[in-house]
């Protein structure tokens, strides 16, 4: 991004990344309360002040994504039951509707293991080498791009995760831990407006799309 602060802290539509993509799940019915994963030198969060109706439990991040994710649901271990649904998102994912929210909920409720939102990819794919030549056109059909949220069992997904770790995997999304100990997670078709907020133009990108939902 280019900006001082990490981009989950920037500003647009009078709120922070954060703040914003918190509301999204401190306002739904459904969600009893909220885990956030901070890094140990962040000297922003506390600064917010965000208030929420639900739970919100603080937990200490990690290096990498997985690592947090684990972190912060042996946090909430303490105060779910090991077959809760849970719900991991990207912070830096402010536009998640409650349509897609409700979606993913009803799709996987019965779901023996869980799944995540993802869109079909729609573009014709290329595979390159190191220096940027196509090596090979990539067949496209049944090809997914993976989003959040992805929700799986509180205790499956922490013993995926840490499963994962600990035998040096490394897994990019909480898809993939599942995947890696043999569960098959179900593709829940999401909306191309969940952006994840990466370059400084996602900034006006995502207030179109907010102001489109809330108008």
């Amino acid at each position: 991004m280019g900006a001082d602060l990490p981009k989950q802290y920037l500003q647009f539509a009078g709120k922070t990344v954060i703040e914003h993509t918190l509301s999204r799940f401190g306002g739904h019915p459904k969600i009893s309360g909220i885990v956030v994963a901070l890094s140990s030198q962040d000297k922003t969060w506390d600064k917010l002040q965000y208030k929420c109706s639900k739970i919100l439990i603080k937990a200490e991040g990690g290096a990498e994504r997985c690592h947090s994710v684990l972190n912060a649901l042996r946090e909430l271990s303490d105060h779910a039951n090991e077959q809760d649904w849970v719900l991991v998102h990207d912070a830096a994912r402010p536009c998640i509707q409650s349509e897609d929210i409700d979606y993913l909920i009803h799709e996987l409720g019965n779901h023996p293991v869980g799944g995540l939102l993802a869109v079909p990819v729609r573009d014709t794919m290329k595979r390159s080498d190191n220096s940027g030549t196509v090596q090979e056109t990539v067949e496209r059909e049944n090809l997914w791009h993976a989003l959040t949220p992805q929700m799986f069992r509180l205790g499956d997904l922490r013993d995926a995760l840490a499963k994962a770790i600990s035998d040096g995997i490394e897994v990019t999304d909480e898809a993939s831990a599942m995947e890696y100990v043999g569960k098959q997670p179900k593709l829940v078709k999401g909306q191309w407006s969940n952006i994840k907020i990466t370059h400084p133009e996602d900034l006006a990108l995502a207030e179109f799309y907010l102001n489109k939902f809330d108008s």
